[in-house]
């Protein structure tokens, strides 16, 4: 095949996953006028529409996406070798890129981290704060950040971090103008602060145990947010009960900002895992990543 069909099925493969000519240009460090001629000729030569544009969008049609998981992996891999040749090399290189969310980053990714970036200069990391189940594949990510009972079984799954538990926590001035509850049905009655989770859509649900026994509680509350980040400071201010796995929580409550509640209906649980594709080849810098942040 001549090497320019090659150039325009790598053009097509990343416009098709960014979902966006500039962000395919960026990538690629081309301009977008030579990306949708590379493409538009892919399209002439096969004589079949590969992608459907809009104003606002692009997407592959049916034919553009068998395409895609025809041949994108096979880009990815050989990208993956052209990245392990690095080991050849006195110090790993390369860009490790990791969707997690943004509370794991603070108390975890970064301080595991930091020495690694000042060892291996040549060693990037990008961090895409999401808080979706992203397809780490399709998304060309090296890794991601979970709990381990949300990974795929097609995974490896390497832990991070400790074993957690949820807590439920308020200020000491909330609970000066509400009684504390004593079981998982009182907090109807209380104002507590939602979380509406990209991945599900709707209202997070709290859910609690004691000796085999399961509560699912759906709350309300005036403050809903879409990310962790802001639960504990809205908790400490008073404006409701919040509900997290307690490392969200643990500097408030030592200095006394929080108290706990409903603590023996709070469940223990598996910590975070970093997790990625088992069949791809990690590269040199990835490794490196991973045995860092390993949990020993």
């Amino acid at each position: 095949m001549p090497r320019h069909n090659l150039n325009d099925l790598l053009a097509f493969v990343t416009v098709a996953r960014e979902g966006s000519f500039t962000r395919a240009a960026a990538r690629l460090g081309v301009t977008q006028s030579a990306l949708s001629q590379a493409v538009a000729g892919l399209e002439a030569r096969l004589d079949i529409r590969l992608l459907t544009r809009t104003t606002r969008s692009v997407s592959p049609t049916a034919a553009g996406e068998r395409l895609v998981q025809a041949i994108g992996y096979r880009f990815d891999e050989i990208e993956t070798e052209v990245d392990a040749l690095t080991a050849l090399r006195d110090k790993p290189a390369g860009t490790v890129r990791i969707t997690c969310g943004d509370h794991i980053i603070r108390t975890t990714l970064l301080p595991k981290l930091m020495a690694l970036l000042l060892e291996y200069p040549d060693i990037k990391l990008e961090f895409d704060v999401n808080y979706g189940f992203r397809d780490i594949v399709a998304d060309r990510f090296d890794a991601g950040v979970r709990f381990s009972d949300t990974i795929d079984r097609d995974m490896i799954a390497v832990p991070i971090g400790p074993d957690l538990r949820m807590a439920a926590v308020a200020s000491p001035a909330y609970f000066a103008t509400a009684p504390v509850p004593k079981v998982p049905g009182d907090l109807v009655a209380h104002r507590c602060i939602n979380i509406r989770f990209p991945t599900y859509g709707g209202l997070d649900v709290w859910e609690f145990e004691r000796r085999g026994r399961k509560q699912k509680i759906r709350v309300d509350g005036p403050l809903t947010f879409n990310t962790t980040t802001h639960v504990a400071a809205a908790a400490v201010g008073g404006v409701g009960i919040a509900y997290l796995p307690e490392d969200e929580f643990s500097p408030h409550i030592e200095e006394g900002r929080l108290i706990r509640v409903l603590e023996d209906w709070c469940p223990s649980f598996s910590g975070y895992h970093l997790y990625y594709p088992s069949r791809r080849q990690p590269s040199p810098a990835f490794s490196l990543v991973v045995d860092a942040l390993r949990l020993r």
